[in-house]
């Protein structure tokens, strides 16, 4: 997966660039000079072009020098799912960023349906409410459930998807 980066300087007297690659971004960053031929060392890191689930993790991460090699690894090596962990585990629950780190580690559990209602649904057909005969089925709130549910559970909507997660 390619993402197309640009490169803003905070010195108003220099112009930016777009990069793809850390190498690419590390050698126009090195040559880049202001009006006076002053070298420029801080940069506004801004996502342009990608895959939606790149743009949120930058997002999440709050993309900048610091990490942007890291962020740039994590792109080409990550799965869908570890970005995802990692976009609600630093963007909605507050955890910091650490691409050596594991995504799983985190200690969040995302369920792929789109309400708290059809988590409660779900818990229900598994058994987490013990043995519920069929015919009684129909006799459950499910709203009441999840209601409950919203106390342990947050909704979130990551490229598109709706996810519902609890973290741990």
């Amino acid at each position: 997966m390619t993402v197309t980066l640009h490169a803003q300087p905070y010195d108003i007297t220099a112009r930016g660039f777009y990069f793809e690659s850390y190498e690419d971004y590390a050698e126009k960053a090195a040559k880049l000079r202001n009006d006076y031929g002053d070298p420029v060392e801080e940069f506004e890191i801004q996502f342009i072009d990608g895959e939606e689930i790149d743009c949120e993790l930058a997002k999440a991460i709050v993309i900048n020098q610091a990490n942007l090699s890291d962020y740039l690894t994590c792109v080409e090596d990550w799965e869908d799912w570890e970005k995802t962990l990692v976009i609600i585990a630093v963007g909605e629950c507050g955890c910091s960023f650490d691409a050596q780190e594991c995504p799983d580690h985190h200690g969040i559990d995302i369920y792929h349906v789109d309400s708290l209602r059809e988590l409660a649904e779900q818990f229900v057909e598994e058994g987490l409410f013990g043995d519920v005969p069929e015919r009684l089925q129909f006799y459950i709130d499910y709203d009441a459930i999840a209601r409950d549910l919203a106390c342990d559970y947050s909704e979130a909507t990551i490229s598109g998807q709706r996810l519902i997660y609890r973290a741990t």
